[in-house]
């Protein structure tokens, strides 16, 4: 599992950075992406992610710099052949949003679209998938926004072989089901489950994106845990006042929030136009938090 940075610039794109845009890809070859700024599809084509995966889009609000790349991104997903289906889900507005674009470009998805919106005071869950599912709550900004959350469903312990072949399970589809936590019967009759040939079940991950908020201590219960999580750091530390003002937080707010959530890993961006270098952001959160990196445009985290 890997999470793609396309677009880590706050409201306007640099000479260096594109809109907001991060792709996860899952173990099972999902994309999920998160916001799409301008310019979103040219930035996926440099990533190389194939255009045909099943892919659901999170738009976490209806500003321009999060949403005005999707139209872009999904007409030019049509030329390139798609067959998939595509989700889309976001707050009120998103489904009017894509539909008029559609009507006003005169362009028809050649597969299915589907858009959902995403309502309520607390959490809920959007989608779920091939051994994930996604939450959201409300965020804190100037416009109705949400935050999205990863979850991944616990994983089967590590498989130990030499167990199996002690047991007489015969190398082969036994060994792939033991593996996926399934059990098995053998010629003889006798019964062998996982708990046989394997280590205790491994938690699943979790992964959580802010899009534009002010930290609030709901979101830092909804973020607990994270093995990483990428949070708004719009501002340095000096421009608090500025960042509470514009519904955005400090690169400082955000390693307090992260480190309030007992996230392992926190990742930085949506940067403002005024830090060409996001490095002293960093500096800042890391006085706070102990592992804290900054994104730039086409950066790629292992999971």
């Amino acid at each position: 599992m890997r999470l793609v940075f396309l677009g880590t610039a706050g409201a306007r794109p640099t000479a260096r950075r594109g809109l907001p845009c991060a792709c996860l890809v899952t173990d099972g070859g999902d994309v999920l992406v998160f916001d799409a700024g301008e310019g979103a599809q040219f930035a996926y084509l440099r990533s190389g992610l194939g255009w045909n995966k099943r892919m659901r889009v999170f738009i976490t609000h209806m500003h321009g710099d999060h949403c005005l790349g999707l139209a872009g991104l999904l007409q030019t997903m049509g030329l390139q052949g798609r067959t998939e289906p595509v989700e889309v889900r976001g707050p009120a507005g998103i489904r009017e949003f894509v539909g008029e674009n559609a009507r006003m470009l005169n362009h028809r998805p050649p597969f299915p679209l589907e858009v959902g919106e995403v309502g309520g005071a607390g959490e809920s869950r959007c989608c779920a998938g091939d051994g994930y599912w996604v939450s959201a709550r409300p965020a804190d900004h100037t416009v109705p926004a949400l935050s999205y959350l990863f979850v991944e469903r616990d994983r089967p312990g590590r498989f130990y072989p030499e167990r199996a072949a002690r047991l007489g399970v015969p190398k082969g589809p036994m060994w792939k089901a033991l593996q996926s936590g399934a059990a098995v019967t053998l010629e003889d009759g006798r019964s062998v489950g996982p708990r046989e040939v394997a280590g205790p079940p491994r938690p699943g991950r979790r992964i959580g994106v802010s899009g534009d908020t002010r930290p609030t201590a709901e979101l830092a219960a909804f973020f607990r845990g994270c093995d990483l999580l990428v949070f708004d750091s719009t501002f340095a530390e000096e421009m608090a006042e500025r960042a509470a003002e514009t519904g955005h937080t400090t690169a400082a707010g955000a390693a307090r929030l992260a480190k309030d959530a007992g996230a392992k890993n926190l990742v930085l961006t949506h940067f403002s136009s005024r830090y060409p270098d996001a490095a002293a952001l960093a500096e800042e959160a890391a006085k706070i938090h102990g592992s804290v990196r900054a994104a730039e445009d086409m950066m790629v985290v292992e999971m």
